[in-house]
């Protein structure tokens, strides 16, 4: 087997190649290195790198089995950080991508998000729920750059027959999610490990669910397996208040810090959860790993860090 991951020396990606290269393929990953880094990825014979943006012009060429498309910053600091960058991977990099699937008629799998539910008034949130989405906030160079990656990656499979999945991936956290990369469980870890204050954002009780990333590749590989274009939700439906987090992880690194409160940020949705019925009664698929275990085997990663 041939896989092609873009965004693969980043966070999820990185993980995705390590599966693969276990099961025997020959891994290529195209990466700019913007928010990804070599560190994530194995000196290994079947990888090959490709330091290149998804949004030029590509220079790998097929075949490819299957073709995942993760490239794009994800934490809000990064896409604050490059909007324009967040959009054009979204937009020209999925067209990009997408052509290459149909040029060596690979499998194309789509990395999107539950942020294209927006602040959801819907709850859990199931994949017919059209979303919440202010689109021209702050968060919306993420939110419509994944949202347009949906539309388009559509477009390419009733016009021309592409096998296509879109995975909705809601907050993933473990391993290689630096300390630096601006989400709760990062963030909060890097406070307490500092004995700074742990700020949570408006009241702490805002909710969110949290996958711990052996879990959530599991799920990704077993949606390939199968025939069906989603989208397809892949998060752990245990709702947490941030508040709560907070003091799950003050209590596992057994920190000082106190926890203090900042003003909300703006668009910060009160609610995000996955409804995950579908993906169940497509694979069987579930969340294994509980959460105070998974923030237990991050934090033996990140103290090191």
């Amino acid at each position: 087997m041939r896989v092609l991951i873009t965004g693969g020396a980043g966070f999820i990606g990185s993980h995705l190649v390590d599966f693969y290269l276990r099961e025997g393929a020959e891994v290529v990953v195209v990466d700019n290195l913007i928010t990804g880094s070599r560190e994530n990825l194995s000196d290994h014979k079947r990888l090959t790198l490709v330091e290149e943006d998804v949004s030029g012009k590509l220079s790998v060429t097929g075949p490819f089995d299957l073709i995942f498309h993760l490239a794009s910053p994800a934490s809000p600091k990064d896409y604050l950080r490059l909007p324009i960058e967040t959009l054009r991977t979204g937009s020209v990099g999925t067209i990009n991508t997408l052509e290459l699937a149909r040029s060596c008629r690979a499998r194309y799998i789509l990395a999107s998000t539950s942020e294209v539910y927006g602040d959801p008034q819907v709850h859990p949130q199931e994949e017919s729920y059209f979303g919440n989405v202010n689109p021209v906030g702050p968060r919306s160079v993420y939110d419509e750059a994944k949202r347009f990656a949906e539309a388009v990656t559509f477009a390419y499979q009733r016009k021309y027959g592409l096998k296509t999945t879109i995975i909705r991936i809601f907050n993933t956290y473990g391993p290689r999610m630096k300390k630096e990369d601006g989400r709760a469980i990062p963030t909060f870890f890097a406070q307490a490990l500092r004995n700074e204050p742990i700020t949570v954002f408006g009241d702490g009780n805002q909710t969110r669910s949290f996958c711990y990333i052996d879990d959530l590749i599991r799920g990704m590989v077993g949606l390939t397996r199968i025939d069906h274009p989603g989208p397809i939700n892949l998060g752990n439906p245990d709702e947490y208040r941030i508040i709560e987090l907070a003091t799950m992880i003050k209590e596992i690194t057994n920190s000082a810090s106190p926890i203090t409160f900042a003003p909300p940020l703006e668009d910060d949705p009160r609610r995000r959860c996955p409804d995950i019925s579908l993906v169940r009664s497509l694979i069987g698929w579930q969340p294994e790993i509980p959460l105070k275990e998974g923030l237990r085997r991050y934090y033996e990663w990140i103290r090191d860090i």
